[in-house]
């Protein structure tokens, strides 16, 4: 759904690469279907952190970033490069497949949660892309920094949810999802120009 609000604001009719994006974002569901966790993850501790990044939240939501990146060298895409639309369509076969196996675990923080943070990885890795892309060097940096903080936020409140400590997993949240929100609000205001 969050891709078709996305789409309302942002004005865009189609995404460059959605094709591309559906389908590999398939394969990769089924893949994942047919392999299962990488990590086995045990308990509230580490195992359950590095559990999160590579099985659950940061692995699944990079790796459209990473794909559309080489369809992009190969000059496989054509068109104005969309990261924010390539990664959520990418994310949406996975969700499915995702959901469905963990419907029988009835835990609100894959349920809820995990999607959550793909969206806030999707939407606010790609704003920070394109203010790297602007080339103003004030920004640079800082966006740089929002490149490594957003996953690694996305992950904490992961585990922090899991572990019941809500606190720190709302801090995390925020984190994770501030570059998604920032984004979010410019395009509506852009929208209604």
């Amino acid at each position: 759904m969050f891709y078709f609000f996305w789409r309302s604001i942002t004005g865009s009719a189609s995404s460059a690469g959605g094709v591309w994006a559906l389908i590999l974002g398939s394969i990769a569901a089924l893949v994942y279907f047919f392999l299962g966790d990488l990590i086995d993850a045990d308990g509230f501790g580490i195992s359950r952190l590095i559990s999160g990044c590579v099985d659950i939240i940061v692995l699944p939501a990079l790796t459209p970033f990473f794909v559309y990146l080489l369809l992009l060298l190969f000059r496989a895409v054509t068109g104005t490069a969309d990261f924010t639309g390539f990664a959520l369509l990418w994310l949406i076969p996975g969700a499915v497949v995702r959901a469905l196996g963990w419907s029988s675990l009835r835990d609100p923080v894959l349920l809820v949660l995990v999607p959550v943070l793909w969206t806030a990885i999707a939407v606010g890795l790609s704003f920070l892309i394109r203010l790297i892309q602007s080339g103003r060097v004030l920004v640079i940096i800082p966006a740089s920094l929002g490149i490594l903080i957003i996953p690694t936020a996305a992950a904490c409140s992961y585990w922090a949810f899991y572990a019941h400590n809500n606190t720190y997993g709302f801090i995390f949240l925020s984190a994770a999802s501030a570059a998604a929100l920032v984004s979010v609000i410019i395009s509506f205001f852009r929208a209604e120009k």
